[in-house]
């Protein structure tokens, strides 16, 4: 395994938030860039038509080929024959920002939610997504919390759709101060390697490896070696031999093995 993306494996672009241009270009790159068919899904927003607006207008000034949205307000939209039929001609998918609740609650178990795992695991698609559009693609989504300590109530959880399993996602991560809630998730769910996703900085993943992308850093807390964890109802968490990993743009990480990728920065895979 020499830590590299491969890139005929389906591949996610998991942002930490306030992607600028780079990191929304890269997305346009790996969707086929002047032959991309891009997607953007909105359902996270309370303001759908001006994050629509904002993202085909973006999308199409970095050199997509075709951008267009599909309104997903409802799961009887999610279940629709000729929304499958949109989703089936998309090179790249991109879920915007907003609550990650109203994605989970519109697609989960839905045909739309069925297919997409299909499209991405048969690489015939990349799926993106920043904030909550981030956060919905763990299995074990974090839904809020910003108490101030570590501690079962400093955060809240739900079920998210899991593009990514065994992995937390947290963003808006370095900006908004999320150690002390993604060290609380992990402490109560060890099993999940946690991943904190700064602004402007994304996760490229595929096969069994992320590559951090952008400005600033992903901070990875992995309580696998934790030689204790106490979870009280109330108080202080006890999580004792965690380790924690701090990863700039250019690192890799193997995610079986729990470990960073040691070595140069992975070549960058042609476009889609």
């Amino acid at each position: 395994m020499d830590g590299s993306v491969d890139p005929h494996h389906g591949r996610l672009l998991v942002m930490g938030g306030a992607a600028g241009p780079a990191l929304l270009g890269r997305f346009v790159e790996l969707a086929g860039s002047a032959t991309a068919r891009i997607v953007v899904i909105a359902t996270a927003s309370d303001s759908p038509e001006s994050t629509e607006a904002a993202y085909l207008e973006g999308f199409a000034a970095l050199g997509a080929g075709e951008v267009r949205a599909l309104r997903l307000e409802n799961r009887l939209a999610a279940n629709a024959p000729e929304t499958a039929s949109v989703l089936r001609a998309a090179t790249g998918v991109f879920f915007t920002g907003g609550d990650q609740e109203r994605i989970t609650g519109v697609l989960g178990g839905t045909a739309t939610d069925t297919l997409l795992h299909t499209l991405v695991g048969e690489g015939r698609m990349v799926l993106a997504g920043t904030s909550a559009g981030a956060a919905m693609m763990s299995a074990t989504m974090i839904t809020g919390g910003n108490r101030a300590g570590v501690t079962a109530d400093g955060v809240h959880t739900g079920p998210g759709l899991e593009f990514l399993p065994c992995v937390l996602i947290d963003q808006h991560f370095a900006e908004r101060g999320r150690l002390n809630r993604l060290l609380s998730a992990v402490a109560r769910y060890p099993h999940e390697l946690g991943v904190g996703i700064d602004e402007d900085t994304a996760i490229l993943t595929g096969g069994d490896t992320f590559e951090v992308l952008g400005s600033g850093a992903v901070t990875v807390v992995d309580a696998g070696a934790a030689t204790d964890i106490r979870v009280p109802p109330s108080g202080p968490i006890t999580l004792a031999g965690a380790r924690i990993h701090v990863l700039p743009a250019g690192c890799t990480f193997h995610l079986p093995g729990r470990r960073p990728v040691t070595g140069p920065p992975p070549e960058r895979e042609p476009a889609a």
